[in-house]
């Protein structure tokens, strides 16, 4: 029986060819990434089109407990993460939070997140934006990456201070950004589509010392 648009396997073969056609926003950095790392001091890449969604409900009302259903929680404090499984849930601000999941998560994928999303706001007040490509991230990591961030953030990245499983909006090198610290020595960081350039050649920069055979 011949497969028709509809079957799986089409379904399939359009996301791939969905995906195949973007153009992440430091795809021309790709090379010089891997070339200014180097592993077991500073690595950075990038972690192109992942799924992101904005999320807007005010804490404690039946639509926040509704989108917390769908992505596993809602973070209740500055700098808390929370979620389930490969869906995290950054805080942004009272009532205002980013989802971040894997980039197969998007609806033009075949995912069913954003989505479910929608239907779990519903008419109520509240709001629920795809923002996949409006940002994209950065992961940093090594037991150098803090002393990179630590040239051009605001924020103390002492690890008393700024612990893994937080995450803040702030500043890297005077771009905006969310820094999300994944683990001890491991940070994911999102710029703005349009700033991605300037901020990855600003810290390979700032890695080079670092990355370099010559320092011990």
């Amino acid at each position: 029986m011949a497969e028709t648009a509809a079957s799986p396997t089409a379904a399939k073969t359009a996301a791939d060819k969905n995906l195949e056609a973007r153009v992440s926003p430091a795809k021309q950095l790709a090379e010089a990434f891997a070339a200014g790392s180097l592993a077991g001091t500073v690595e950075l890449s990038e972690l192109p089109f992942l799924t992101m969604v904005g999320l807007r409900a005010t804490a404690g009302s039946d639509t926040a407990n509704r989108l917390a259903a769908v992505t596993g929680g809602l973070p209740a404090s500055s700098g808390a993460v929370a979620g389930n499984g490969d869906t995290s849930v950054l805080w942004l601000g009272p009532g205002e939070f980013l989802v971040v999941a894997p980039t197969e998560a998007h609806e033009s994928l075949g995912g069913g997140l954003i989505p479910a999303l929608r239907d779990a706001l519903g008419g109520d007040a509240g709001q629920v934006v795809d923002l996949s490509a409006n940002r994209t991230t950065f992961e940093l990591s090594g037991p150098r990456a803090r002393g990179v961030l630590e040239k051009g953030c605001s924020l103390d990245l002492h690890p008393r201070v700024f612990k893994a499983g937080t995450a803040f909006s702030t500043e890297i090198a005077n771009i905006p950004a969310i820094l999300w610290k994944t683990g001890e020595d491991s940070f994911r960081i999102f710029p703005r589509a349009s700033f991605a350039e300037f901020l990855g050649r600003w810290l390979l920069d700032a890695m080079r010392e670092y990355a370099s055979p010559e320092v011990p």
